[in-house]
């Protein structure tokens, strides 16, 4: 079996796993990012509480199915395009070395690369996670969202008809600002850390995970607030929010904080991390064990 496939399977299981681990705190941060309700003024547990007794335990994973789809190929695309294209740098360029700018640039393009593969399948996602059994779909500018989805399908499907195969990409720009630096720094702090790690042989699991989550954290806070962004655009339509729909990712982020607040730019940041650290971790660790164990040869150390 070639190596990229090889690094396709191992980063597509990477991802189904670690989404599926966080997917409650997953759907209550799209709650809060889209001010759905009362959400944001529960907290944490009582949102989950609030999921548990209006929908029962799979509520908890609505929209996860979408996330699934959507994340196995991107993860499996991610990491494998990450590995080629530092792969391409390193044969095109081999006076950069294997230092951090290489991590730090196939990342940005391998996330760039997954994301123009799979949005529609995030945006498909985000509209699922918004609707809450038994509360309604209003927002809290009191704009009615249309009839409920019964699906992927449905929602790809209803979004092209209303907006045609444009609307399938509606908010990719604030998702591409965000996914090329988050990517990026991700990779590089990953890699980074993990050259600081003891031994000459594979790092240990605990080792992975903790350089994983770091990782993540530190990705994610510089990027966050083009992710309240991209959230807000993937529910937009021309049946609700009419008077709220901006032009683009800047007007987005000054409209937000003229008329939510700019607090609303980082709603949902703390459950983020509560969900980020466990995600991040659990995927890079699952990645660097499928490729040992699908025996993927390993790359040269830093020196």
């Amino acid at each position: 079996m070639p190596n990229y496939v090889k690094q396709l399977i191992a980063g597509g299981v990477a991802g189904g796993l670690s989404k599926t681990a966080v997917a409650p705190l997953e759907r209550v941060k799209i709650l809060y990012q889209i001010k759905h309700g009362n959400f944001q003024s529960m907290g944490v547990w009582r949102s989950l509480m609030c999921i548990l007794k209006t929908e029962g335990p799979r509520g908890f994973y609505k929209g996860n199915g979408a996330s699934v789809m959507r994340i196995v190929p991107y993860a499996a695309l991610n990491f494998a395009a990450y590995e080629q294209y530092r792969h391409w740098i390193l044969e095109g360029y081999p006076a950069a070395g294997t230092g951090p700018v290489v991590d730090l640039v196939a990342g940005s393009l391998a996330g760039g690369t997954a994301v123009l593969c799979t949005y529609p399948l995030d945006l498909a996602r985000t509209r699922l996670a918004y609707q809450v059994k038994g509360l309604g779909n209003t927002l809290a500018q009191s704009a009615v969202l249309p009839a409920p989805y019964k699906g992927v399908a449905d929602v790809c499907s209803r979004v092209i008809k209303e907006r045609g195969i444009r609307g399938l990409y509606r908010g990719l720009c604030p998702t591409l600002y965000g996914i090329l630096p988050y990517a990026g720094l991700k990779f590089f702090a990953y890699e980074t850390l993990k050259s600081y790690l003891p031994g000459d042989t594979e790092p240990s699991i605990a080792g992975k995970l903790a350089c994983g989550a770091a990782a993540g954290v530190f990705g994610q806070t510089v990027t966050y607030p083009l992710d309240v962004v991209r959230r807000q655009m993937q529910v937009q339509s021309e049946n609700a929010l009419v008077d709220a729909q901006f032009k683009g990712t800047l007007n987005g982020l000054s409209r937000i904080a003229q008329t939510q607040g700019w607090k609303q730019l980082f709603a949902g940041l703390g459950i983020n991390y509560l969900k980020l650290v466990p995600s991040a971790a659990i995927g890079f660790a699952a990645y660097d064990s499928m490729k040992v164990w699908l025996r993927v040869p390993p790359r040269e150390r830093r020196p």
